[in-house]
Parts: C-alpha cells; structure tokens; sequence
C-alpha cells in the first residue's frame, strides 16, 4: 500500500482522495475473479499464524516450567515424583521425559530408544500447522503470477477486438496482472517470515528437551550405578 501511494505522487498521476480503507476496498475491486483466492490465501495464513503463534508459547510456557521442577526433582534423585508431574502435564517435554522415566529400570538403551519414539510424535505436534503456511508460501505467488497471465490475455484480446492498441484498451488487463502479481507476494512474504519463525522456536524448544532428557539419562544411570555398587 505505502509502493502504491507512492506512485500515486509521480508527476502527471493524480492521487485519488481515499482512504485506507478505500484504497484497499479499490484494489479488492480491481483484481478480478483473483482475489477470491488470494484472499482465501490471507485468511487462511492469518489465522494459521494467529493460532501457531499463541500454540507455541503455551507450550513453550510449559515446556520451560516442567524442565525446571524435573530437572531440580532429579538432582535430588526423587524420581518418583519427577515421573508424577510428567504424568499429570500435557506438555511435550513432560510426554518425552515421562516416556523414558517410566524405563529407567529397562537399562539405558531402552530409555534412549523411548526417549527418540516420544520426541518424533512430540515433534510431528509441534510442526502442525507449519506445512499449512509453507504451502501458502508457495501458492500466493502462483497464483499472484496466473493473475498476471490471465491479466495479460485480457490486455490482448482488447487489442485484438479493437484492432489497435491504445492505453485504455489494455490498462484494465495489465491492472490486474500487476495487482494479482503484487498481492501474491504480499501474503507470501510475511507468510514465510512467520514460517520460519516458528520452525526457529521449535528448533529451540527441541534444544532444551534434547538436553534435559540428557540430564534426565546421565542421573538415572548414576543413581543405578549407585545402587549396583
């Protein structure tokens, strides 16, 4: 909107006097039969965004606290109690660790191999969602890029009608063509920040679950080391 208020200020173009809301209500207008799936594009990738965004700090939230009380539970070397919270939280550190402490007395190999099964079902809940916008990434564009062919078309079959080109025989076609183009970008790029940003916090909650499930290995074997000798 700012690109297109700008080119409004190049000499010879007049500005219309509208507002914001107008100005998008217009370019809405003029994009053609498009706009119903670019706009089904926004929608979509706002509320995908919208429910990614508050997803992933509950569970970061709780992510953080549940490896901070099994984390001190385990130095004291109560396990038991470790083992009670896992079981009664519903995040995804709590599921992994639970899953390795309910065989810590397996060995551990099987603790480890427990450890990896959870953290892939762990992490599959934690990237849902994310094939949604990297989907939307790539479509917009596309579909940004049809509207300028289908837009381009137009311009000439007006040419072809009329049996010579003049500027307002093809400024409709090469509207469209260029709002479709611009709007495909527009949703795709911050849909591709979002995207990215997510798999970022993922990544880092992945980290912390990783080291304390590590933690969670290295005192199970010391108590049972402690035990055997």
């Amino acid at each position: 909107m700012h690109l297109y208020n700008a080119l409004l200020q190049i000499p010879g173009v007049d500005a219309p006097d509208m507002t914001i809301g107008e100005q998008l209500f217009f370019v809405w207008d003029e994009m053609g039969f498009m706009r119903w799936p670019l706009g089904a594009c926004l929608v979509l990738g706002i509320l995908v965004i919208i429910w990614k965004f508050f997803d992933l700090i509950s569970k970061s939230g709780k992510t953080k606290k549940i490896l901070t009380e099994v984390n001190q539970l385990l130095s004291e070397h109560r396990v038991d109690e470790a083992m009670e919270i896992c079981r009664d939280s519903d995040s995804p550190a709590a599921n992994i660790l639970f899953a390795g402490l309910e065989r810590r007395g397996e060995g551990t190999d099987r603790i480890m191999k427990a450890i990896e099964n959870q953290g892939l079902l762990e992490l599959s809940r934690l990237e849902k969602g994310l094939v949604i916008l990297a989907t939307l990434t790539n479509i917009a564009p596309l579909l940004g890029f049809l509207g300028t062919v289908i837009g381009m078309i137009i311009a000439f079959q007006a040419i072809e009608v009329a049996g010579e080109v003049e500027a307002t025989l093809v400024a409709g076609g090469i509207k469209v063509a260029l709002l479709t183009t611009a709007s495909g970008l527009a949703i795709a790029i911050p849909v591709s920040i979002a995207h990215n940003y997510f798999v970022s916090r993922i990544d880092s909650l992945v980290i912390d679950m990783e080291e304390s499930a590590q933690k969670m290995i290295d005192t199970l074997h010391a108590i049972e080391s402690g035990r055997t000798v």
